[in-house]
Formats: C-alpha cells, sequence, structure tokens
C-alpha cells in the first residue's frame, strides 16, 4: 500500500486511517463529525524530537556523577562486612561440628588435635572410640578464615571453657580493633 500525503498533515498517512481526516465518532445530540488530531499531533511531537540536548546529557552525566560520589564509599565497605560475616558463619559450622564430634566420641577434640579431628580421625591421645567415617564436616581440610589464615582453636582453654575458636581478622594477628578485630566463637555466643 502507498502512502500518500494529506494537505492537513505533514507525515505520510494512510488516507484511511489519518487522524488528521474527520471521523464520526459519536451521533447524536449535536455531535455529528469531529476532527480528532491528538493521536496525530502525538506522532508529529515523537518524530521531531529524535535525540538529547547537549545541556541534557551534561545534566544526567552530573547527577550520576554526584550518586556514584556517595555511594561508592558505601560501597567499598561492604567487602570487609561480608568477609566478617562470613568468618561468623564458618565459627558456627565448626562449632556444630564440634558438638556432632563431642556426642559421638565423650569430648571435644584437643587443642593438639586441633580442627583437623573433625576432618580425619585423630591419631594422637586421645584417640575417639566413635569417630564418624567421613568426618563431622564437609570437604577433605578444615577451612580457612575468609583472610586466608588457618582458625584458631583451643580446648580447654585456659580459661576453664570447653573450647574456643578465633579468626584473627584481616591483619591475622591478635587483638585489633574494626576490620583487624578478632572474631571469636565466645562472642558470636553473645551476639
Amino acid at each position: 500500500m502507498k502512502t500518500l500525503p494529506i494537505a492537513d498533515c505533514r507525515l505520510p498517512c494512510y488516507p484511511e486511517a489519518c487522524p488528521a481526516k474527520p471521523q464520526v465518532l459519536a451521533r447524536g445530540r449535536g455531535q455529528g463529525l469531529r476532527n480528532s488530531n491528538t493521536h496525530h499531533s502525538l506522532l508529529v511531537t515523537r518524530y521531531s524530537s529524535r535525540g538529547f540536548t547537549l545541556i541534557e546529557l551534561m545534566i544526567v552525566i552530573v547527577i550520576i556523577g554526584i550518586l556514584a560520589t556517595l555511594l561508592v564509599p558505601r560501597i567499598m565497605d561492604r567487602p570487609e562486612e561480608a568477609r566478617r560475616i562470613k568468618a561468623k558463619i564458618d565459627v558456627k559450622t565448626i562449632e556444630s561440628a564440634l558438638k556432632l564430634y563431642k556426642i559421638d566420641n565423650g569430648g571435644y577434640p584437643t587443642t593438639e588435635q586441633g580442627l583437623e579431628a573433625i576432618i580425619k580421625k585423630p591419631e594422637t591421645s586421645p584417640i575417639p572410640k566413635n569417630w564418624k567415617e567421613g568426618g563431622y564436616l564437609e570437604g577433605s581440610s578444615v577451612p580457612k578464615d575468609p583472610w586466608g589464615n588457618p582458625y584458631y582453636y583451643a580446648s580447654p582453654t585456659p580459661d576453664g571453657k570447653d573450647y574456643e575458636i578465633i579468626s584473627y581478622g584481616s591483619d591475622g594477628e591478635p587483638g585489633g580493633t574494626g576490620k583487624n578485630a578478632d572474631i571469636s566463637s565466645r562472642d558470636i555466643e553473645k551476639d
């Protein structure tokens, strides 16, 4: 079908469907033929604004820059927070494995046996009699903390607790504050 321009219309339209052509919308009470240019004016507006001006683009770029300035510092702290949360989850998982070990063997592994005792049967005294084949924790090795350091384990602790599991934080050294603060099974119990 060939498009033919209509005298009132700047756009190529089909004569039957051109909104500039008068159409009968309704009959009765003084309504007869009426010109419906609403659709036509929207088409003209749509075709006449084909892009953004340089000013509009500059405003958008400035707004994106302001948002980035405000949000980037908040996003940059999130990985450290995620590592601390993962360390707490790891400590809880190791605690669960230690509790299963105690149920089967009547006590926790000693400090000398370490956390390896929940992965493979200890060969140092006291040797567990009911050690579960396959271990108490999935995997072939004890997980490291999110910073790549081994978890510290003591049982019994110097102050008489059954055990303590510690991640020394991002610096890998005992003590510290902020991102270097230790994550201990004792502190997790308090949370």
